[in-house]
């Protein structure tokens, strides 16, 4: 990660600008490993069903939003985010289940005379 001076230190738009953008460069690195493992979970998963465990995703939408206020972070802003990447990772892990095991099934002979 990136070093950054603090907050109270940027004495301009400019310095906090430079900084927000070194953060989100940051967070799509982060983003993309993160995605590493939302493909690989989808690799290891045997039916698109498998793709929404509503136990985990709530219990971890619980632990985030409390981290997050934790670390001086609104909560509801965490539980937004995380929520939306969490849906988005859903509908990706299934599709992807899904052709994995459209690719699995068979060529049927049927109508080929």
């Amino acid at each position: 990660m990136t070093q950054l001076k603090p907050p109270a230190d940027c004495m301009s738009k400019n310095d906090i600008r430079n900084a927000i953008d070194s953060l989100d460069d940051d967070l799509l690195q982060i983003f993309a490993r993160r995605q590493g493992y939302v493909r690989r979970m989808a690799q290891l998963k045997k039916h698109p069903g498998e793709a929404f465990d509503h136990e985990r995703i709530e219990t971890m939408v619980t632990k985030l939003k409390a981290r997050a206020e934790e670390l001086g972070l609104e909560g509801e802003q965490a539980e937004t985010v995380w929520r939306t990447l969490i849906d988005w990772n859903v509908a990706y892990e299934r599709a992807a289940i899904a052709e994995h095991l459209s690719a699995k099934e068979p060529v049927s002979n049927k109508g080929t005379d």
